[in-house]
């Protein structure tokens, strides 16, 4: 009794759902994080990483906008637990199936175990935690997807080479149950509100996408997002392929590489919310945190051989920061243009076309950096991308009257 009263409160609802997400962002980087190991089995380009990547957020972008009604119905804990359990399919479906079907069809269960997962997490939160505590751990929470990065980067590469791919596939399939078991204690207290006789339909998954884009300030930030998220996700897929490929890093070291990126992410989701709320505003946040995304990427695409491994590292966890932390601020912006009473609906129509930039952009890149046969050209294209959105976000937020939350 001790324990479930524990995890039904608000820290505990948080350690419970922080678990969750970041297993569930782990199985997305799991392929891409050893994706030279993977490409060299199938003898495919590792560039094909993109695809999978798109294959993912296709099945979460499904699954996301089913979420509402299904957390409603059945529980936001157990459909976070089902969503624990696609995803270790995805991962087993990987490993018992070396092929491209097998790729595809893992990518697509473990996307639709992660779509819902958001949604279901922020019900739990919704209704457990006090409103004077809701920022802060809305935020930690946000910390799951580049935790989940973080640990991908620096597990995965060890379990490959201390046993091949399936190793490192099982592994995480592994993890994911374990966590769907333990966080089955607390589920009937937390469910509590689940209501089996509602009915679940997709139908409504068009309106916020149509208060979005006929909105003058909303659609032009959900287009930023798009390129925000295509930034995010071309970071965690390609950086492993492009230490390893272009500057000779080992998969061992690009890993190791890769989770200072995200570890970066975990840092920056907090830093920069506070910093938005103390000083600058969220629309110059955003504005700022465009900036340093395009300076990074810039310089990542520009690396050589022989540059000191500690720039490099210091480098990339200024991307991962930006790149990988952005989302709060961009949130909170969003909640701060819509119409009275709508926050909740636009986030939920400026969040599926964000999904959109996930699916699209690693594939953009996967042809960019085709086309002329090295990452760079893909981070260097983002760079140009991020560095419009920038200049269009500061103008914006110079000519908005509101001031910075907190500045005074």
């Amino acid at each position: 009794m001790a324990m479930r009263l524990t995890l039904s409160g608000p820290w505990g609802v948080l350690a419970v759902t922080l678990a969750i997400q970041a297993l569930v962002s782990m199985t997305v980087i799991t392929v891409p994080a050893m994706a030279p190991a993977v490409a060299q089995g199938l003898q495919v380009p590792a560039s094909l990483v993109g695809a999978y990547i798109g294959l993912v957020y296709i099945g979460a972008t499904v699954a996301s906008s089913v979420a509402g009604p299904l957390v409603l119905r059945y529980g936001a804990l157990r459909i976070s637990q089902w969503g624990l359990l696609a995803c270790a399919a995805g991962m087993a479906v990987t490993a018992l199936a070396p092929s491209l079907a097998g790729i595809v069809a893992g990518a697509l269960l473990v996307g639709l175990g992660y779509g819902p997962i958001t949604p279901a997490s922020s019900h739990l939160l919704a209704k457990s935690t006090p409103a004077h505590r809701a920022a802060l751990v809305f935020s930690i929470k946000q910390t799951g997807v580049p935790l989940g990065g973080v640990m991908a980067g620096a597990i995965v590469p060890p379990l490959v080479l201390a046993g091949g791919v399936g190793l490192a596939l099982w592994s995480v399939a592994a993890g994911c149950v374990l966590c769907a078991l333990l966080a089955q204690p607390p589920r009937a207290e937390l469910d509590a509100d689940r209501d089996p006789t509602r009915a679940v339909s997709p139908a409504s998954f068009l309106r916020p996408i149509g208060l979005v884009l006929g909105h003058p300030q909303l659609a032009p930030l959900a287009a930023y997002s798009f390129v925000f998220s295509a930034m995010q996700m071309c970071l965690a897929a390609f950086l492993v392929t492009y230490l390893h490929t272009q500057l000779g890093y080992s998969l061992v070291a690009a890993g190791a590489a890769l989770s200072v990126a995200q570890a970066g992410g975990v840092v920056g989701r907090v830093l920069w919310g506070y910093v938005a709320d103390r000083w600058l505003g969220t629309g110059r946040m955003l504005a700022a945190l465009a900036a340093l995304m395009g300076v990074c990427a810039a310089a990542t695409a520009a690396l050589q051989v022989g540059v000191p491994r500690t720039l490099v590292l210091a480098l990339l966890a200024a991307f991962g920061a930006s790149a990988t932390g952005w989302n709060g601020v961009y949130l909170a912006e969003v909640a701060r243009r819509a119409p009275a009473g709508m926050a909740g609906t636009a986030t939920g129509g400026s969040l599926a076309i964000t999904f959109f930039g996930v699916v699209l952009g690693p594939l953009l890149f996967s042809a960019v950096s085709a086309l002329f046969a090295s990452e760079r050209a893909g981070f260097a294209v983002l760079a140009a991308a991020v560095a419009v959105c920038a200049w269009r976000l500061w103008r914006g937020a110079r000519s908005s009257a509101a001031p910075a939350a907190g500045a005074r």
